[in-house]
C-alpha cells in the first residue's frame, strides 16, 4: 500500500481553501485544512472535506456516456465521443451558422481556471457570439453599475483595517463569497471575528436574522426588496448631516446636488416604514457608516436577483463614492493581484464605460451582450425561437440550468429542442438527463489549476498553483479540452493572450495557464516552484499622482438612474404584495438563500453532505405558519403569478414574518417534482422570463417574489 499526503486547494467552490489530501493507493482518504498556508491558515469548509467520497462514489461519472435511440445511455469511449461531437458541431455551423452553437458555464465550471478563457477563445474563433455563464443570472448587476458610474484607478477601501463594513443581502459566512470589499471568502467567520476585535462595527441589512448578522454590530431586520429604499435614505443622511468626503466630491464626482435632491423625499422616517425596522436603528447605522474614516459597502446575490437589481448596486456604488472610500495617494494597494499584468495606480477615476448596449443583440426583449457575453435569461428564448440565429447546439459545462435557469418548464423544453445537447457533469444532473452526450469532467484533485478567479480576491498578493494529486481518468476530460478537441478536429487555432494554442500537439494544462498570464507580476513557473500557497510580497503598489490629469468624474446620475428613483418613490407593493396584472394579492415575498452544506446543485448527490438535509426546506416564522395552521415538515404548494412549486415548511424565527426563506438550484426535472422531500424543488418554477425583468440584463425577479402558499395532502406528492 502506497500512501502520501499532497498540499492543493479546493475547487468544490470559490473559496479555493487550502488543503492537505491523504492518498492511500491512488485514491484520497482524508482532507483537511493545509494549517500552514499563510492566508488560509487550516481553514476549510464542510463541503472541500467531502472530496474523498466525491472521487468515490458510485453516482460520479467515469466514462462517457451517449444517448441510444431508445432514450437510454450506453458508455462511449471519450475520444469517439469527441469525434462525433465535432462532426455533429461542425455541421450545425455549416448549416445554421456560428450563432447557432452555444456555450453555458456554470459555476462548476468556473473552478476550472482554464475553462472559461478557452471556450470564449473558441467562440471568438469560430465567430459565435453565443457565450454564457451564470454570472448573467446570478449578479451581473454590479458590473453593470461599475461600468456606468466609472471606477477608481486606485482601487476602493478593503474589509481588512475597514472601520465600518455594511453587507446588504449577502451572507459570506455560508456563502464563502464576497469579493470586492467584503469579507475575503477563507474563513470568513474569523476574518469577521477578529476585524471586530479591533474595533471594526458591521451593519447587516436582511430579511432573515442570517449567520452573518448574528454577528454583526446592527442588524437592520428590512422588508425584502426594500435595499433602494434604505442606502437612499442612507445616502441622504450622509449628505444632510455633512458626513460625506465634501472635498472628494468636488474634484471627483458629478451631479452630487442632483442626487441630494433625488433622496430627498427618503427621510429616516419614511424609509424605516416602508423597510419595516426602527427609525433610530436606520439613523444609528447611517451615522455609523458616514462617520467611519475607512469602510465599505457590498451587495450579494439576494439583492441582485431582486427587482432593481442595478440601482441597488449603483447607490452602492454612491454611497461608497461620496464618503471618499478610496486609496488616496501614497495608500498602498493591498493586492494588485499576482496573475495581473503590472499597471500603474493613480489617483483617479477611470471614465464610465456601460458594459451593455453594444456588440451583438440577441432576438429576444431588446436584450444585448452584457458584460461581455450573451445575457443567460434570453438563452432558452433563442433556442426556441426559430429564424435565422436560432441556437441549435449547447455545450453545458459545469451547469444545471433546467433547475438554476428561470421558468423551469420553458427551460427544459428548450433543452429537448437542441440538435445538440452536450453536458459536462460529475453526475445525471437533471440537465444531463437531457442530453446527448454527457462528458466524464477530469476531478479537481486530477488536474493542474491556479487561484486564477480569486487572484484579486485576497488582501494581500497571494497566489496557489497545484499540481494534480491523483492520476488522471483517461476517459475524462477538462472542461477546456472540449474546446481544444474541437479546434484539433477542425483545424482552427485558438488564440489566448500569451500566443496561439497547437492544434496538433495536445497541451498540458501548465502550458495553457502561461498562455493565459503572458504578463503576471509573478511568472506562472515561479508559482508553481512554491508547490503550496505563497504570499508574493514582492508585488507592492502604492497609488501615485496622474501623470496626466484627466476630466473623468464619477457619474452619479447616468441613464435612467433619475426615473428610477422616483419610481421607486411610487411604489407601494411593500405594503401588500400585488400582482400589477390581475390584481391577485399575495401574503409573502420569497427570499433567496444558500445553505452551507452545498454549492447551489452540487453536492446533493453526497451522502455524507446529504445527513445534513435532502430538500430545500421553505423556511417561514412560526407565527405564519401557526396562521396558516401548518406545522414544521409539512407539504405545502407555493404558488406565485408563474407557477407553483411543492415544498417542506421549516419553522424558523430568524426569518421575518411574511417572507419565505428558501434556496435555489434544488430539484430536479419537472415531472419528478413528488420527491421533494428527498430531492427538494426548484425556486425558478414561481419565475418567468418575459414579464418582471430587468431591462439591460435580463434578470426577472428571482428574488422577493410574491407568493401564496397552502397545506397539501401527502397523497399529491
Amino acid at each position: 500500500m502506497t500512501q502520501s499526503t499532497h498540499k492543493t486547494f479546493c475547487r468544490f467552490c470559490h473559496a479555493y481553501c487550502a488543503i492537505e489530501v491523504d492518498v492511500e493507493n491512488d485514491q484520497p482518504v482524508a482532507v483537511r485544512g493545509d494549517t500552514s498556508d499563510p492566508i488560509y491558515g487550516g481553514y476549510t469548509c464542510i463541503k472541500g472535506r467531502q472530496l474523498p467520497e466525491q472521487f468515490a462514489t458510485p453516482k460520479r461519472l467515469r466514462e462517457t456516456l451517449k444517448r441510444g435511440p431508445g432514450g437510454d445511455f450506453a458508455p462511449i469511449d471519450v475520444d469517439q465521443a469527441m469525434d462525433e461531437i465535432s462532426d455533429q458541431i461542425q455541421r450545425i455551423i455549416a448549416e445554421h451558422g456560428p450563432r447557432s452553437v452555444a456555450t453555458y458555464v456554470g459555476s462548476y465550471g468556473y473552478q476550472n481556471s482554464a475553462a472559461l478563457h478557452v471556450a470564449k477563445a473558441w467562440h471568438k474563433r469560430v465567430g459565435s457570439p453565443s457565450y454564457y455563464t451564470s454570472v448573467t443570472i446570478d449578479q451581473p448587476h454590479r458590473k453593470i453599475a461599475q461600468s456606468q458610474f466609472g471606477t477608481w484607478a486606485g482601487g476602493t477601501h478593503a474589509f481588512t483595517g475597514a472601520d465600518v463594513c455594511m453587507m446588504i443581502g449577502n451572507n459570506p459566512v455560508v456563502s464563502q463569497y464576497t469579493p470586492f470589499g467584503g469579507p475575503p471568502p477563507f474563513s470568513p467567520y474569523a476574518r469577521i471575528r477578529d476585524e471586530m476585535k479591533r474595533g471594526m462595527k458591521v451593519i447587516v441589512a436582511d430579511p432573515r436574522r442570517t449567520e452573518v448578522a448574528n454577528r454583526a454590530s446592527l442588524h437592520l431586520q428590512v422588508n425584502p426588496a426594500e435595499d433602494p429604499t434604505l442606502l437612499s435614505a442612507f445616502i441622504r443622511y450622509v449628505l444632510t448631516e455633512n458626513l460625506y468626503d465634501a472635498q472628494f466630491c468636488a474634484e471627483h464626482v458629478e451631479d452630487l446636488e442632483g442626487l441630494r435632491a433625488l433622496v430627498e423625499p427618503f427621510t429616516p422616517s419614511y424609509a424605516a416604514t416602508r423597510c419595516a425596522i426602527s427609525e433610530d436603528d436606520l439613523i444609528k447605522a447611517a451615522q455609523m457608516f458616514g462617520e467611519a474614516k475607512r469602510g465599505v459597502a457590498v451587495t450579494g446575490t439576494g439583492p441582485n436577483m431582486s427587482p432593481r437589481g442595478i440601482l441597488t448596486e449603483h447607490l452602492i456604488c454612491c454611497l461608497n463614492t461620496i464618503c471618499g472610500r478610496v486609496n488616496k495617494v501614497g495608500e498602498r494597494v493591498p493586492n494588485p493581484g499576482v496573475l495581473q499584468t503590472p499597471r500603474a495606480r493613480e489617483a483617479e477615476v477611470i471614465a464610465a464605460d456601460p458594459a451593455y448596449g453594444k456588440g451583438p443583440w440577441s432576438r429576444v426583449r431588446g436584450l444585448g451582450e452584457i458584460i461581455g457575453e450573451m445575457p443567460t435569461a434570453a438563452l432558452n428564448d433563442e433556442i426556441l425561437l426559430e429564424g435565422e440565429g436560432q441556437i441549435k447546439a449547447l455545450i453545458c459545462l459545469g451547469g444545471n440550468p433546467v433547475v438554476a435557469f428561470p421558468d423551469q418548464d420553458k427551460t427544459v423544453r428548450a433543452m429537448k429542442a437542441l440538435d445538440l445537447l452536450v453536458c459536462v457533469d460529475l453526475y445525471q444532473s437533471a440537465t444531463a438527463k437531457l442530453a446527448d452526450y454527457i462528458v466524464a469532467p477530469t476531478l479537481s484533485l486530477e488536474r493542474d489549476d491556479v487561484t486564477m478567479l480569486t487572484d484579486t480576491w485576497y488582501d494581500q498578493p497571494y497566489c496557489h498553483y497545484t499540481k494534480a494529486v491523483l492520476p488522471r481518468n483517461p476517459q475524462s476530460r477538462e472542461e477546456w479540452e472540449i474546446y481544444w478537441e474541437l479546434s484539433h478536429r477542425s483545424g482552427l487555432a485558438l488564440e489566448l493572450p500569451g500566443g496561439r494554442l497547437d492544434t496538433q500537439v495536445r497541451p498540458t494544462k501548465f502550458d495553457v495557464l502561461e498562455l493565459l498570464t503572458p504578463n503576471a507580476s509573478v511568472p506562472l513557473s515561479e508559482i508553481a516552484t512554491k508547490g503550496h500557497g505563497h504570499i508574493f510580497s514582492d508585488v507592492q503598489v502604492t497609488v501615485s499622482e496622474p501623470e496626466i490629469k484627466k476630466a473623468h468624474r464619477f457619474q452619479l446620475l447616468p441613464a435612467d438612474i433619475s426615473e428610477q428613483l422616483q419610481a421607486v418613490i411610487g411604489e407601494t407593493y411593500w405594503q401588500q404584495p400585488t400582482n400589477e396584472d390581475d390584481g391577485t394579492v399575495y401574503s409573502h415575498l420569497l427570499i433567496s438563500r444558500r445553505l452551507k452544506h452545498v454549492f447551489n446543485s452540487s453536492g446533493q448527490q453526497l451522502e455524507g453532505l446529504r445527513k445534513k438535509g435532502t430538500t430545500n426546506p421553505a423556511y417561514i416564522h412560526p407565527d405564519d405558519l401557526a396562521a396558516l395552521k401548518l406545522s414544521s415538515g409539512d407539504l405545502v404548494e407555493i404558488e406565485s403569478a408563474a407557477g407553483t412549486l411543492l415544498g417542506i415548511v421549516e419553522a424558523a424565527e430568524d426569518i421575518k414574518p411574511g417572507v419565505i426563506s428558501m434556496a435555489h438550484a434544488w430539484g430536479d426535472l419537472p415531472d419528478n417534482g413528488g420527491e421533494v422531500r428527498t430531492q427538494g424543488s426548484s425556486t425558478n418554477r414561481l419565475v418567468d422570463d418575459d414579464r418582471t425583468y430587468n431591462p439591460i440584463t435580463g434578470m426577472p425577479r428571482m428574488s422577493a417574489i410574491p407568493v401564496n402558499l397552502r397545506a397539501v395532502a401527502e397523497a399529491v406528492a
